[in-house]
């Protein structure tokens, strides 16, 4: 099955809001084997919502538009596509008579006469229980088999109606044992797009079939393999096959698979070995112990950290020879060792970390431009350090240094010592 999306807002289009939930349906949606092949986003009147709608019903026959189904005079979705279909607005007693309830309930007082809107529906519609907020969805359908389906843009409403209403719905129009379209990632840090694609050799072009797509981000690139026309089973095999021979090819860069958080993958590792854990900060302000302590569980493994972000607090707070510091700069490898393996005395851990670095916008020199970062990992007094120069801005810079020294203490746990860049042990 082909089916397009409709996202609609004026907030969608000025980009104060972010369109989470085409990402979300397209998702869920492949799993099924049905194939997003287009996503539009309009404003809020009612023309752009016929022309948009029109145009994808032409098109694949199955749209899902979201947002539009409120109380207030931009929520055009319904009418608008109500004129579309032929079909006149009709109050829809049962409804007006939940809205009513709902209000009373919740709010204590009486449904204000701008929310009957919301149970005005178009004729032949059937009304699509919204179990997490006020605005019903709608499903529109001609004679010729073409409908609509308009959920609420808010995406927790979105996302509970999908699952509830939308997803059965299409699992009995989507004939059993098609194919789907399912994807498995696979998840690398610190080697650019480049250079996998020369490891990956011919493998880079696509594997048996399945396409490989390069996801580049703060995190590191992502590796994505693709399956569309087998069947459910034939598909995890092929992805399971695939997925070897790319490790095989990457396996030093790779950390995890899917949506898998290298912070959270190191505790559990840490957990494992009874290990505990201390951060020291300088260009980062916090960042890891924010990456590290929003995993549930990280007591059990973070102790705690310092923000070193002026020199005499390396000094006092870290114990940072301040003669080091004069003789080779806050930002290089002596500072960034003596920095781990201060905090991790200091907190009585089994492993310190240690991050200092430029992360601009300005402070950069010719020898140590902005991205400039030292990062070294203290297990038990083996202490090693590698230097990077990190692209993107202030904030991505940042990000990109704490998720470094997280990938080395991977690789230091994995007891990988030859990996680029890393400095004898001290």
């Amino acid at each position: 099955m082909n089916l397009e999306i409709v996202t609609i807002g004026d907030e969608l289009l000025l980009g104060f809001t972010i369109d989470t939930n085409a990402a979300h349906l397209a998702r869920e949606l492949a799993a099924l084997g049905v194939r997003i092949v287009r996503r539009t986003t309009c404003g809020d009147d009612a023309t752009s919502i016929q022309s948009a709608v029109r145009d994808a019903l032409d098109r694949t026959g199955a749209v899902i538009t979201t947002g539009g189904l409120g109380p207030t005079a931009d929520d055009m979705t319904k009418p608008a596509i109500a004129e579309l279909f032929g079909q006149p607005m009709v109050l829809d007693p049962q409804i007006l008579t939940n809205l009513q309830e709902r209000w009373r309930k919740r709010f204590n007082h009486e449904l204000p006469v701008s929310n009957h809107q919301q149970a005005m529906v178009p004729q032949g519609a059937t009304i699509l229980t919204n179990n997490f907020g006020s605005a019903p969805g709608i499903w529109l359908e001609d004679e010729r088999g073409r409908w609509v389906a308009m959920l609420p843009g808010v995406p927790r409403e979105m996302r509970g109606m999908l699952a509830d209403t939308i997803m059965p719905r299409l699992r009995d129009r989507v004939p059993a044992g098609g194919a789907v379209i399912r994807s498995r990632t696979l998840r690398t840090a610190n080697i650019a797009e480049s250079a996998l694609a020369d490891r990956l050799g011919e493998l880079a072009r696509g594997i048996d079939g399945l396409s490989l797509a390069y996801l580049p981000g703060s995190d590191g690139v992502d590796l994505r393999l693709t399956s569309w026309d087998r069947d459910a089973r034939a598909t995890s095999a092929a992805l399971d096959s695939a997925a070897a021979l790319v490790r095989e090819k990457v396996a030093p860069f790779v950390y995890g698979e899917g949506d898998d958080d290298l912070a959270a993958l190191m505790l559990a590792e840490c957990a494992a070995r009874n290990a505990t854990l201390a951060v020291a900060e300088s260009c980062t302000g916090g960042m890891l112990g924010m990456r590290l302590t929003a995993v549930p569980g990280s007591s059990r493994t973070v102790l705690g950290g310092t923000i070193a972000y002026a020199n005499e607090v390396k000094t006092r707070e870290l114990g940072v020879p301040a003669a080091v510091i004069a003789e080779h700069g806050a930002v290089s490898e002596a500072v960034a060792r003596a920095m781990a393996t201060g905090v991790r005395l200091r907190f009585g851990s089994t492993i310190g970390l240690g991050i200092t670095g430029i992360a601009g916008p300005d402070g950069g020199t010719p020898e140590k431009p902005v991205g400039t970062v030292w990062v070294a990992v203290d297990i038990d007094g083996d202490v090693r350090a590698v230097r990077a120069t990190l692209p993107g801005d202030r904030h991505e810079i940042r990000w990109r240094a704490a998720q470094l020294v997280l990938d080395r203490l991977r690789k230091a746990f994995s007891r990988d010592m030859d990996a680029t860049g890393w400095t004898s042990r001290s």
